[in-house]
């Protein structure tokens, strides 16, 4: 049994739909910023670039569009089907106890909570939460212990009839009741949960919760209350928007926007929509991030004539001339004088109506440069890690040696440097799987490797027993590759390099290595589609390197749509790469990542969202100590031996974090790449 990928940890730590890029400087929190300035410590630049001003600097009023992928397919964030959106709506809307900060620790949200502590450890840990006095529904219900209750049991796992993505962390719940004090809740553990801090945000509803049906159906696409700065106007399936309004009940600071909208726009049509005025936010690529940033920095060129504003066909009569000049010389031809004139006349029309084009381009870009102006991009680290995947379960891959070799073969620094440069980052490769560049106790693990380079991954597939084969068996197989690219229409790595730009890979540089008169030839799967270059262009440099080690490795462009519910969930790949997003709470949520592939009765294998399925159970033991240990010293601890382990697996190997380009209108404050920390929605506004 499978699992769909669950979000891991409250994504709301994230930005939502929107990236930056840049080597920006890591920002205090909103409230402390001066207006326009982006401050920051040198040691996490890039982690974080926000268009900064005080509440006092903003206006109330207006409204901003977000751009964001697609519409949710739920409103719930504990389904299946829950994405990015879904916590960006949930992070507007309802309460979030716990926020995280911009080095990825919880905060204590006071809009929510006065207080919130662990009260007991023995003989049981137990937890009060002190709820704001003035918290309620939108609806008028008091926010209270009826909603902790509700949840806990909705998601603790014992009722089948509700359908959420897992239940971690409240299956640890003995009980929840209120008390002791006015306006408090009491969670008692039944064992010990680190990060207790990450339950109950979002905190939905009673009405929600506390109903199979609702919970499962119906909080797919409506909220029945809200309690946040925002609540749900809307919700437009045909426009492809959501509405976000300001909640006129809530008791904290007011949201400056009249609204805010969630508007789907595909990556690809970010950019026109930014230069129609239909997007104030949006992740951008970085070819947009650069345009916009050159617009910004050019001067002001002066008014063209209207008449010079004509479209590329010669729209001020020069290409009707150029086809009338045709006409001409085709008519002297016929007539057999007058064809030298005719010609020169139509070389003169054709040389007009080129001018024309030039003319009518220049004024386009000139006016698409005036309304790039009024938008900067913000660059930074995104919250997620791309990950080369080895899939354990492949034949060739099952022995670890070779996937050390895998792993030493691949240059992570020359991958993290073609990825960030073009960005604008400073190029930074990944050293754990647990944390990020800039996140409070991040450590690089990544020694637990051992020595990297083709030669030493060639000395592991020798140990291995995988042997250079023969010249002649090569070109047999160079043959029988081109044969079936051919047949295939170039569904792969020679080929796909064509449609991201960049000339095929040349022959491997060494022989392709075999055993037993079997060559070690493995099937890296990725996804097509224009939002998959990066990927594709990362997967391609990566062939070239096993290729130094005596790998074959043969990219299969597989469709987006199933490229993890048909191929990676399921198996079907030895090599893969995808993204995790980063987590404030790893020793829970990084635990059905690396979980070791458990047989069931009747020979099924439940693998969680181990997709390499590589696990072993000392790797569970070392996170699941972690999850339950109180002290933040051992727990880091626990943590760092548990990601050294999961290096020497080799079955997940981190590269980079990607990049993270946001688009934001000047006169914009609050907004931005905001890499690890909760969007404090109600701080988005318009300045004075």
């Amino acid at each position: 049994m499978t699992a769909i990928p669950w979000r891991t940890g409250p994504r709301f730590a994230r930005r939502a739909a929107a990236g930056a890029l840049g080597a920006l400087l890591l920002l205090p929190p909103l409230a402390a910023c001066t207006g326009g300035e982006e401050r920051g410590t040198g040691q996490n630049a890039a982690a974080q670039s926000l268009a900064l001003a005080r509440r006092g600097q903003l206006k109330s009023g207006g409204s901003a569009t977000w751009g964001v992928d697609r519409l949710p397919a739920t409103l719930n964030a504990y389904q299946f089907e829950a994405d990015e959106v879904t916590d960006q709506v949930a992070a507007a809307v309802l309460p979030m106890l716990f926020t995280v900060d911009a080095q990825g620790r919880p905060q204590l949200n006071p809009d929510y909570l006065r207080s919130a502590e662990v009260t007991g450890r023995e003989p049981k840990q137990t937890v009060v939460y002190t709820l704001h006095p003035d918290a309620e529904w939108s609806d008028g219900t008091a926010l209270g212990a009826a909603d902790f209750v509700s949840q806990w049991k909705a998601l603790n796992g014992e009722d089948k009839d509700f359908w959420s993505a897992r239940n971690a962390g409240y299956d640890r719940v003995e009980n929840v009741t209120e008390g002791p004090g006015r306006d408090q809740v009491e969670v008692t553990f039944a064992k010990p949960y680190a990060d207790w801090k990450s339950l109950f945000s979002p905190l939905y509803p009673r009405s929600v919760t506390g109903d199979a049906d609702r919970f499962n159906e119906g909080a797919r696409t409506e909220l029945p209350a809200s309690a946040g700065p925002f609540e749900l106007k809307k919700r437009d399936g045909k426009a492809g928007t959501i509405t976000l309004a300001r909640n006129d009940s809530w008791w904290g600071d007011p949201a400056l926007l009249d609204q805010l909208v969630l508007a789907a726009v595909p990556p690809a049509g970010r950019r026109e929509a930014l230069l129609e005025g239909r997007l104030d936010i949006a992740e951008v690529a970085p070819a947009d991030a650069d345009r916009i940033t050159a617009a910004a920095g050019a001067p002001a060129a002066p008014a063209r004539r209207e008449e010079n504003r004509d479209d590329a066909a010669g729209g001020d009569g020069t290409g009707a001339a150029a086809v009338e000049a045709l006409h001409g010389l085709a008519t002297a031809r016929l007539a057999g004088r007058g064809e030298r004139a005719a010609a020169e006349a139509y070389a003169r029309a054709l040389a007009e109506r080129d001018r024309a084009r030039e003319r009518a381009f220049a004024t386009r870009e000139e006016a698409d440069r005036e309304r790039l102006r009024g938008f900067t991009v913000h660059r930074a680290y995104d919250a997620s890690a791309t990950h080369l995947a080895l899939n354990g379960s492949s034949p060739a891959l099952s022995d670890e040696r070779v996937r050390w070799a895998v792993a030493r073969a691949v240059d992570r620094a020359e991958l993290a440097e073609r990825v960030h440069e073009p960005a604008g980052l400073p190029a930074r490769t990944l050293g754990s799987h647990l944390r990020v560049h800039g996140q409070a106790g991040y450590e690089d693990n990544s020694d637990a490797l051992g020595e990297t380079g083709a030669e030493a991954a060639g000395a592991l597939l020798e140990e291995a027993g995988w042997q250079h084969g023969e010249a002649e068996a090569r070109e047999n197989g160079r043959a029988e590759d081109k044969e079936k690219d051919r047949a295939e229409g170039g569904d792969n790595d020679r080929a796909g390099a064509a449609d991201d730009g960049r000339a095929p890979a040349g022959p491997p540089a060494v022989p392709v290595r075999a055993k037993d008169g079997e060559s070690l030839e493995l099937r890296f799967v990725l996804p097509d589609g224009a939002a998959a270059n990066h990927l594709r262009a990362t997967g391609r440099r990566i062939v070239e390197m096993l290729a130094e080690a005596g790998v074959k490795a043969r990219i299969d462009k597989v469709e987006a749509k199933e490229f993890f519910s048909g191929h990676i969930a399921r198996g079907a790949f030895d090599l893969a790469l995808f993204s995790w997003p980063a987590t404030a709470y790893p020793a829970t949520d990084a635990a059905p990542l690396f979980a070791k592939p458990r047989t069931l009765p009747g020979g099924e294998q439940m693998i969680e969202q181990n997709y390499t399925r590589v696990g072993t159970d000392y790797i569970d033991q070392l996170l699941a100590q972690a999850a339950g240990e109180l002290e933040e010293k051992e727990h880091d601890r626990l943590l760092n031996r548990a990601d050294a382990r999961i290096w020497a697996a080799a079955g997940s190997i981190p590269l980079y974090q990607r990049p993270q380009l946001v688009a934001v209108r000047e006169d914009l404050a609050g907004a931005g790449a905001f890499g690890l920390q909760t969007p404090r929605y109600q701080d988005i506004g318009y300045r004075r």
